[in-house]
């Protein structure tokens, strides 16, 4: 089944829930303009959660969900939250989230954690969650080690549940290539970036827009956190410091708010422009509904073009 047809939405096309970025005005932009939106949960306090479900809920009478970064400090109390909004689609990350499985569940959510080896997509299918969000290391922010085009199909091989594909997807092209390979549907951050709706500063798309093929670096190799950057100053300085086996205590000083510095500030030299590698094939800022019409049209085309091979 299509992602689209299980969530009651008009594209199999799903917003990522990006930490600082992800508010619940751009979710429901995102719901009103035929995807899912999602509410980042990272960055964010349990009230703060609730503000956005309730500015949400004011601006879309379409589905949308809320990611949970199970890491967060609240996430107890987040868990709690999204049963007393009654928010019936949560995709979680970081973390394992079989100890609110069964509350969720008991309140009719339809749950997708992020996976990125098979093991982990087992395991969760066991636990009773809908589906999987498999994402490559090709997306931004934090990453795993496999390329979607790998990790996908062997994910979609080894469970039942629907597989939603995530990392490296920005176009209709790659859209009908994670289909091909078995996915029910896609899950687009980086894209989602250089749209109009989206809340980031200027600055921030602007610097989307204007990379090329090898502009992004994965950064926090050596610390076990890796995560996918556009190259910048505040990049090459932690490379370098990386590379010098300092303390994890010096390099943390050195990202400390990092994000917020590109999202709200604008600060495209010292903040971290998290981005994914396909930034160097978006050329231009469009709004939602023209991003998807766009991608959707492209992928029935690359679709329509192969089966006449």
């Amino acid at each position: 089944m299509k992602i689209n047809e299980l969530l009651n939405i008009k594209y199999p096309f799903i917003q990522g829930g990006m930490a600082n970025i992800s508010t619940g005005e751009f979710a429901a932009a995102v719901s009103n303009a035929g995807g899912l939106g999602l509410i980042g949960s990272g960055g964010m306090t349990a009230e703060k959660l609730r503000e956005n479900i309730k500015i949400a809920k004011e601006l879309t009478d379409k589905p949308f969900g809320v990611n949970l970064m199970l890491m967060n400090p609240q996430i107890d109390e987040m868990a709690k939250v999204v049963v007393d909004e009654e928010i019936r689609i949560i995709t979680t990350g970081a973390g394992n989230p079989a100890k609110y499985l069964e509350m969720w569940k008991l309140m009719g959510a339809k749950v997708f954690p992020v996976v990125a080896s098979v093991a982990l997509a087992r395991r969760m299918e066991k636990y009773g969650v809908t589906g999987v969000i498999a994402e490559g290391t090709e997306s931004g922010g934090h990453v795993g080690k496999m390329t979607t085009l790998t990790l996908v199909p062997q994910i979609v091989d080894a469970v039942e549940i629907p597989v939603i594909a995530a990392g490296g997807i920005g176009d209709g092209r790659q859209a009908a290539a994670a289909f091909a390979l078995g996915a029910s549907g896609v899950q687009i951050g980086t894209a989602m970036l250089a749209t109009v709706e989206c809340p980031i500063h200027e600055n921030y798309k602007k610097a989307i827009v204007k990379s090329k093929d090898n502009d992004t670096v994965v950064t926090g190799l050596t610390t076990g956190a890796p995560v996918r950057v556009i190259r910048n100053k505040m990049a090459k300085e932690y490379i370098k410091l990386e590379n010098k086996s300092v303390e994890l205590e010096e390099l943390e000083k050195l990202t400390l708010g990092s994000l917020r510095k590109a999202v709200f500030d604008g600060d495209i030299k010292m903040g971290s422009l998290m981005a994914g590698q396909v930034c160097g094939q978006i050329k231009e800022i469009l709004k939602v509904e023209d991003f998807f019409d766009k991608m959707f049209n492209d992928m029935h085309r690359t679709a329509h073009t192969l089966c006449n091979l």
